[in-house]
């Protein structure tokens, strides 16, 4: 069976490394993209290049109505999706609690928490096997975040992550007898383009000294971990939350 997997946020970060080694793997990907077209242009282009199959959808994870144009693009696309990664998230800006708005919880919980459901849902209505689908799986990219609570950063973040492993856990019971394994993949400090766009862009450097390995994790590393849930490898493992944090 041809394997259909949805990446979204898929244009940079883990997002990209999961839509490259899915490719590698001989998944047709489909990412979507908030803004960065250019981005999301590249990788499908490498894909490509390299033999896969890949197509990039403008999609806000927000917004419940470019979600469900997001999945019937893919089915039009590439056929019925098998797999689905939730990575589209935003940190908000680093901020003590007191100085987070009305307007950042809005915006942080909007992408993180509704829209992690949205694709959720639009997936497992084409996914469960008593609505005719084959079955699959789901992985959301929480935090580590949702255990440490970000204090003097992102306890905003760091609540919302917390919603996506409660989400991850109520899902997979819900949908393991239809077919659908749903787990998620918690990770640490990773050397991503997210730190400097909160405005710490040094904050990897300076926050490798209290993780155990003593340094930043890759988004390669994450991917791996995100298409070993994805396999059959992991057939009998659902509403797991698998931290990649290096020891913290």
């Amino acid at each position: 069976m041809k394997q259909v997997l949805v990446v979204t946020g898929g244009s940079q970060g883990i997002g990209a490394a999961v839509a490259r080694l899915a490719a590698a793997r001989g998944y047709a990907v489909a990412l979507s993209y908030r803004r960065g077209k250019a981005q999301a242009d590249a990788v499908v282009a490498d894909i490509v290049k390299s033999g896969g199959q890949a197509i990039a959808v403008q999609a806000d994870a927000a917004d419940e109505q470019a979600t469900e144009a997001l999945f019937a693009a893919v089915d039009r696309a590439l056929g019925p999706v098998t797999a689905l990664v939730n990575n589209a998230g935003i940190t908000g800006p680093a901020r003590t609690l007191e100085d987070v708005t009305g307007e950042m919880l809005t915006d942080v919980m909007g992408i993180n928490v509704n829209g992690c459901f949205l694709a959720l849902r639009e997936a497992a209505r084409r996914m469960a096997t008593d609505r005719g689908g084959a079955g699959g799986a789901i992985v959301n990219v929480s935090s580590r975040a949702s255990e440490l609570g970000g204090p003097n950063e992102w306890v905003h973040y760091a609540a919302s992550k917390g919603a996506v492993d409660s989400f991850t856990i109520g899902a997979a019971k819900e949908l393991a007898p239809r077919g659908i394994r749903v787990n998620a993949v918690n990770p640490g400090l990773i050397d991503t383009e997210i730190h400097a766009k909160a405005g710490m862009p040094d904050r990897t450097e300076r926050f490798k000294a209290v993780i155990p390995m003593g340094r930043a994790g890759s988004a390669e590393e994450v991917a791996k971990v995100i298409l070993w849930l994805l396999s059959d490898e992991a057939s009998y493992v659902t509403g797991a939350l698998v931290p990649v944090g290096g020891g913290r």
